[in-house]
């Protein structure tokens, strides 16, 4: 549960910025917590959403939701199993399993990709780059029902360096989305800001407001499936990330009126009829492919991943239907061919 508090400010806080003012008078532990829930809508400033830069002026009333702590128990380490691709003494790559969520939050309080990370390297041997505690490793984030690739940091050079890294665009992030219709150019790009929802603050939303963050998302089509008695046929995409704000993908593809198939959320243009998602029960979305320059070593290093069984089953179906492959997706399939499977499946969820 959350609580929501309120703070007035001082003559002292007169023309600071948000987040340093919230992290001084100890409304969130640090600036980068602040400045996470001004970004995510989860803070007024005299009644509207603001931006974390934006500049306070004595006798301002700040409301704010303020999370419940969550009990120590949350840094134990929990025996759950994960699928590396690749570790050193500074980083992890693995692949994470549909249903894993990668933090405790006041909602899940255990079993998550935390949890493992401490019962595989020990809490000491990981990052504490997002100013708290419960995040040790985490560098970036995949939903609890997206599976695929992700990077996890040691120590707190190599998590610095990781997450600039991600900011700078210098590490390419690739997803396999199915999405519904059929998309008739062969690229595009998706431009828009994303905030909280207006009225529904567990979803995202495409909107201008000041708490709304960048986010940009260029695909490539790699295979169209012609429509059939309940759908408006598919096509698969390869969805590259150049931000990396809450859901992007998911809202972005409904945006342009293309929601991925099993999307329990963002399906305002998705088929009424059930069955179009084809047996999902989890938006079909993996990150397949990620490539960086190792920050310590400097070594280019690049990992594939090949489709969980799910998401393989669901596109098998639609295989007689197929209107053929792009050159884009001739070249993603014969990564895949080379690319290990999950060996660690995860438990895909009943609901979402």
């Amino acid at each position: 549960m959350t609580r929501t508090l309120c703070h007035i400010t001082s003559a002292a806080d007169g023309g600071e910025r948000l987040d340093a003012v919230m992290a001084s008078r100890g409304l969130y532990p640090s600036r980068s917590v602040a400045a996470r829930a001004i970004e995510e809508g989860r803070v007024f400033v005299n009644g509207a959403n603001v931006a974390k830069k934006h500049a306070v002026a004595a006798g301002d009333t700040i409301v704010y939701e303020a999370l419940e702590e969550a009990p120590a128990a949350l840094l134990d380490g929990e025996p759950i199993d994960l699928d590396i691709r690749f570790e050193d003494e500074h980083l992890i790559v693995l692949s994470k399993q549909v249903g894993l969520v990668c933090h405790p939050s006041v909602d899940h309080y255990d079993g998550t990709l935390v949890n493992a990370l401490i019962h595989h390297c020990g809490a000491a041997c990981l990052c504490n780059v997002q100013g708290e505690d419960d995040r040790l490793g985490i560098v970036h984030r995949l939903d609890r029902d997206t599976s695929g690739l992700m990077l996890a940091a040691k120590d707190d050079e190599c998590g610095y360096a990781l997450m600039e890294d991600i900011r700078a665009r210098a590490v390419d992030r690739r997803y396999l989305a199915l999405v519904h219709g059929v998309i008739a150019h062969d690229t595009g790009m998706i431009d828009a800001p994303i905030a909280r929802a207006e009225k529904e603050r567990t979803r995202m939303a495409i909107r201008d407001t000041p708490s709304a963050r960048d986010a940009m998302t260029t695909f490539r089509v790699l295979e169209r499936f012609e429509h059939g008695p309940r759908d408006e046929g598919y096509t698969l995409v390869d969805c590259k990330l150049f931000t990396g704000r809450t859901h992007q993908i998911r809202v972005h593809m409904e945006y342009a009126k293309h929601p991925l198939a099993g999307e329990a959320v963002y399906r305002a243009h998705a088929p009424r009829d059930t069955r179009a998602d084809l047996g999902l029960q989890r938006q079909f979305l993996h990150s397949f492919r990620i490539g960086f320059t190792h920050p310590v070593t400097g070594e280019a290093l690049s990992f594939a991943d090949n489709l969980p069984t799910d998401l393989r089953r669901a596109l098998d179906s639609l295989a007689e239907r197929s209107l053929g492959r792009t050159e884009a997706g001739n070249e993603v399939f014969t990564l895949l061919e080379q690319a290990p499977a999950p060996c660690v499946e995860g438990e895909v969820p009943t609901s979402s």
